[in-house]
């Protein structure tokens, strides 16, 4: 037992020396430069799942394992560390620093929530549609952290008005209901009074949905303890939880920026076939943008059904008068908004970078018409998003903000330099340099599958699935994806599996965008559990949610996400990219193998 439980302790320690030892053998018995790769990355990828250590210290071993192994020198992994993803990262940080310290985003969140009205049912897609807007430009966490508080001062605000309109109900039967009663004894007498007696359980009837509704307050908030008032008030909390939750998710699927993962995947792609130039900011929003609202309406539709039902009398009632509640719940909001004050110059100059900035990304190179890249047509490829990035990144630091200002010897007080919309010790407050590891750990190790040549020895084994319909590898890639994205961080799965799907396509000789397209976006579909994602652990932190909860919740959204993805890709995406036909930028795998 003693034994067991120092096992137990150093369980991580255990788990790092034994991964590295019972995988030797492998490159020791097979000694080739695939058998050396493949073993770290085995290693790598058990490091990254269990989290053994740290996901940003794991993704520095293959800079110590490759040169090691005389896979690449040290020189060209420390080189795979740092790429155009890295300078685009800090362009977008740049922005998110500056959008969250003058409280950009709270006032786009609240406004939104306002224009929708506060039927709950309308409430929650305000809120959804806020978050997802919101996580198209900040991270999903940031968002999640943001928009809960007010959320759950509006779930509070709504449950305390909804006890007080009943309270007043309450009051008010009970005054008419002994008016009647007086009326009765004077003007029938005896045989009213006989009536009279069979109609006193009325007040009864009312202590015995008391008895009721003290059994449904049962339920406890496992953080605060606070019972809840009734059950349809906790489904409302667990309603409201999940979708900031999912919202914050989605919303991150539309933009290039939105997620560490379609940024890990478009520098990967863009490295391992640089011929194709057809993923960029436009490009990538128009065949994600409806991949995202069909899914975030899919799930507003499915988590109402699932907690409290769709009313669709109740839902687009016209001309109705507002209940007590709704009055109260919109009170709240407007005071959050109202104490966010006019608009400010910062917020102002932040806004006007933020939509130059998205323009300038759209418009690059949309594809369909000729875009501002033109103007440097003599060095094509040399400018891209990150271009844009820093140039907006660059700004930020460079505007001013308000004046500094110091007290002289005198007495007088004046200005003696000015404050930019964001400081350097704003900005790596912000910056997430573990996924800036974690990500150069990712390139290195794809690099090294390609120069071992690990990619292409996959590539040839995995030929054989050629022969099942390629709906049918899609799905199976997806619902791989969705898996495993549950028990893996995002970065770590798409860095794991792209080095293995893209020699597959190449394999069974299908566009790479096929698969590679519906696996990226379902990596981000890590909804089932707390410790999935950030956003997750955030909602799930208040206490209103058990994991059952997420579990039933976040299946369905699984569902509906691989659905809609699987929708998409034999649609709009087929014809935006021409998916059915093998391009010319992708390796002729085929060929490269025949004698």
């Amino acid at each position: 037992m003693k034994l067991l439980n120092y096992a137990l302790v150093y369980r991580r320690f255990l788990l790092v020396i034994l991964s590295v030892l019972l995988l030797l053998p492998l490159p020791l018995s097979i000694r080739s430069k695939e058998a050396e790769c493949a073993y770290v990355l085995f290693v790598v990828a058990i490091f990254w799942i269990t989290e053994a250590l740290p996901l940003s210290i794991t993704a520095l071993l293959p800079g110590l394992m490759f040169p090691m192994f005389g896979i690449m020198a040290s020189t060209h992994v420390a080189s795979s560390y740092f790429k155009d993803f890295h300078l685009l990262l800090i362009g977008v940080i740049c922005l998110a620093t500056s959008i969250e310290k003058w409280n950009l985003h709270k006032r786009i969140a609240l406004r939104m929530v306002m224009m929708v009205g506060v039927n709950p049912a309308w409430l929650t897609l305000g809120f959804m549609s806020s978050t997802a807007f919101l996580s198209m430009w900040l991270s999903n966490t940031s968002t999640a952290a943001m928009v809960m508080p007010i959320v759950e001062a509006v779930a509070q605000q709504i449950i305390s008005a909804e006890a007080e309109a009943e309270a007043t109900q309450m009051t008010y039967f009970n005054e008419s209901a002994a008016h009647g009663l007086e009326v009765d004894e004077t003007d029938i007498g005896q045989e009213t009074n006989e009536r009279k007696e069979k109609t006193k359980p009325v007040p009864g009837s009312s202590n015995d949905t008391g008895k009721v509704s003290s059994k449904v307050e049962t339920e406890k908030n496992s953080v605060t303890g606070a019972k809840y008032r009734s059950k349809r008030d906790h489904m409302l909390c667990k309603l409201m939880c999940l979708s900031i939750a999912y919202s914050s998710t989605i919303g991150g699927l539309t933009t290039l920026t939105g997620t560490s993962t379609n940024l890990i995947f478009s520098e990967h792609f863009n490295t391992r076939y640089p011929d194709c130039r057809c993923l960029n900011f436009g490009s990538w929003f128009l065949f994600s943008f409806p991949v995202a609202i069909i899914l975030l309406l899919l799930s507003w539709i499915w988590l109402q059904w699932l907690f409290l039902g769709f009313n669709f009398k109740e839902m687009f009632k016209c001309g109705k008068t507002k209940t007590l509640k709704e009055k109260a719940c919109a009170e709240v909001i407007k005071q959050e908004y109202e104490k966010l004050g006019p608009i400010r110059y910062q917020e102002i100059v932040t806004l006007v970078i933020f939509v130059v900035m998205a323009l300038l990304w759209f418009s690059r190179d949309p594809g369909f018409v000729t875009g501002w890249s033109v103007l440097f047509s003599e060095y094509p490829g040399y400018v891209t998003d990150s271009t844009v990035a820093l140039v907006a990144g660059l700004l930020f630091f460079l505007i001013p903000a308000k004046k500094l200002t110091k007290t002289t010897s005198s007495g007088e007080i004046v200005a003696f330099d000015y404050s930019p919309l964001i400081t350097w010790k704003e900005f790596q407050s912000f910056m997430p340099w573990d996924i800036a590891i974690l990500v150069g750990g990712g390139f290195a190790l794809a690099d090294g599958c390609q120069e071992s040549g690990l990619s292409s020895w996959i590539g040839s084994k995995l030929s054989p699935l050629g022969s099942l319909p390629n709906w049918l590898i899609i799905l199976i890639s997806s619902l791989m994806v969705t898996s495993l994205t549950e028990v893996a961080s995002n970065p770590a799965t798409i860095t794991i599996l792209f080095p293995i799907l893209s020699p597959l396509a190449e394999a069974i000789h299908v566009n790479p965008l096929y698969i590679l397209l519906p696996s990226t976006l379902c990596t981000s579909f890590a909804f089932l559990l707390p410790v999935a994602n950030p956003p997750n652990a955030i909602v799930f932190s208040y206490g209103h949610l058990k994991v059952i909860d997420m579990v039933k919740a976040g299946l369905g959204v699984n569902i509906l996400g691989v659905a809609v993805v699987m929708l998409g890709v034999f649609t709009w995406m087929d014809s935006m990219f021409n998916l059915n036909e093998y391009p010319s930028w992708a390796p002729d795998f085929v060929n490269q193998t025949m004698p």
